[in-house]
């Protein structure tokens, strides 16, 4: 089987991506003629080089993007990797429906060690690592590629809070943070703080989740989840140098920053 014939027959079950090794379990022609063909198709931009070993097939409704959306493969290429991974940040927050922020590069957690970012064209792949994991509050959603992992609307907002410093700042995300509030349930919420441990995080998230009008019902649980351990000012936006000083409110944050969303 030819490599060109291999990819049709993914696509005919809606698969976008394959290994190399794959690649050689399903054809028989001789090594070098399947690296000619390979490198052929990638010329032509109907394969991309993802990583090492690694191939995404661009089918042509989206060869004039250059891309393909990450929900398509982002499953195959972590069972690939073998390791555990969810859609976050936002472009988690876009598929809940907090599509504020046009997103230029889709953002994927997993845990350490780090992975390189990926820049191919207009694809382009950031990776965050956590060493707090939970299966908690990742939930599944369906593509036609099949399954794929996303964090939650609760852990979504969390983690734009804790990596917001790498990720354009609190008012770049401020208005996601108010769309996502609204897809917030208790249950989802009542998870993330039955094993999240970042307390300045929750501390920012249960100020933030309060400027943008949340029903107390939520941010009081988060605050009674504070209160069962010490806690101690924060910044709103740690800067180097800077220490929190009075704060006024009772998450104790110090807003050093000038709040603006532009919803």
């Amino acid at each position: 089987m030819s490599v060109s014939n291999y990819i049709s027959q993914l696509q005919s079950y809606e698969e976008y991506a394959f290994s190399w090794e794959e690649l050689l379990q399903n054809s028989d022609a001789p090594l070098a003629t399947l690296e000619k063909e390979v490198l052929r198709l990638i010329e032509r931009n109907e394969i991309v080089n993802l990583r090492r070993g690694f191939y995404l097939i661009i089918p042509p409704r989206y060869k004039n993007l250059g891309k393909l959306p990450v929900q398509l493969y982002v499953d195959k290429l972590f069972k690939f990797l073998d390791k555990p991974y969810y859609v976050g940040l936002y472009s988690a927050a876009s598929f809940h429906g907090a599509s504020h922020q046009q997103v230029q590069s889709d953002y994927v957690i997993t845990t350490p060690p780090a992975l390189r970012a990926i820049d191919k064209g207009n694809i382009r792949l950031q990776f965050f690592n956590t060493s707090s994991w939970s299966d908690q509050n990742i939930l599944q959603k369906k593509s036609d590629a099949g399954l794929f992992n996303v964090s939650s609307p609760a852990l979504t907002t969390a983690d734009l809070v804790n990596y917001h410093s790498k990720i354009g700042g609190i008012n770049r995300m401020l208005a996601n943070i108010e769309e996502l509030s609204e897809e917030i349930q208790l249950e989802d919420l009542k998870a993330l703080l039955s094993w999240y441990s970042n307390k300045s995080t929750l501390q920012r998230l249960g100020f933030l989740l309060e400027e943008v009008g949340m029903e107390e019902k939520y941010t009081d649980l988060i605050f009674d989840r504070l209160k069962q351990d010490k806690f101690y000012p924060v910044l709103l936006s740690p800067k180097k140098g800077e220490k929190a000083g009075s704060t006024g409110n009772k998450w104790k944050v110090d807003v050093n920053i000038k709040l603006e969303s532009d919803l």
